[in-house]
């Protein structure tokens, strides 16, 4: 499971959400801007991003979401550079 939490007025409601899958054998991915020793307690993996602007947050967060898709892709033998069903279109002016 790969969950985002930043550090906002929830934080504690999803860290007690994380404790509950963790207590069912989950396997947790945190991304987050506020690494702290309870996360990593649940967590199996921790990727913490710096802290920024409330507004940047959600941009700052995905960025590690991307290159875990992509790693992912490329472990599992996808060809990351041709995806699936893309629609190519020109336009001239």
């Amino acid at each position: 499971m790969v969950v985002i939490i930043p550090h906002d007025a929830v934080f504690q409601k999803s860290l007690s959400n994380l404790k509950e899958v963790e207590s069912r054998g989950g396997r947790i991915i945190v991304v987050t801007d506020a690494p702290s020793p309870d996360l990593e307690d649940v967590a199996w993996e921790v990727l913490a991003v710096p802290r920024t602007n409330e507004l940047l947050t959600p941009f700052v967060l995905t960025v590690p979401l991307q290159l875990l898709a992509y790693h992912v892709a490329v472990y599992r033998g996808t060809d990351v550079d041709q995806p699936r069903n893309l629609a190519k279109s020109v336009t001239v002016e």
